[in-house]
């Protein structure tokens, strides 16, 4: 699974430009937090399937160990 952070919104550095497009800066900021929550999600859920994935890899080398030390 990839993750991939949203990007920032931007906001006008001149003030005049900023009040001008108010409505789309502030939908910009609204979808930007919706988004950066669906981004963190996605991470906690790529935490845990790597954490699992790296315990079945650790146990699986265990056995690989396990099967040479029988084959001496």
């Amino acid at each position: 699974m990839t993750c991939l952070a949203p990007p920032r919104p931007f906001v006008p550095s001149d003030p005049a430009q900023a009040r001008e497009f108010a409505d789309i800066i502030q939908k910009d900021f609204e979808t930007y937090i919706a988004e950066i929550q669906r981004y963190f999600l996605c991470l906690d859920d790529e935490r845990a399937r790597a954490f699992t994935e790296a315990q079945e890899v650790s146990q699986e080398y265990g056995r690989f160990l396990e099967s040479l030390s029988k084959d001496r």
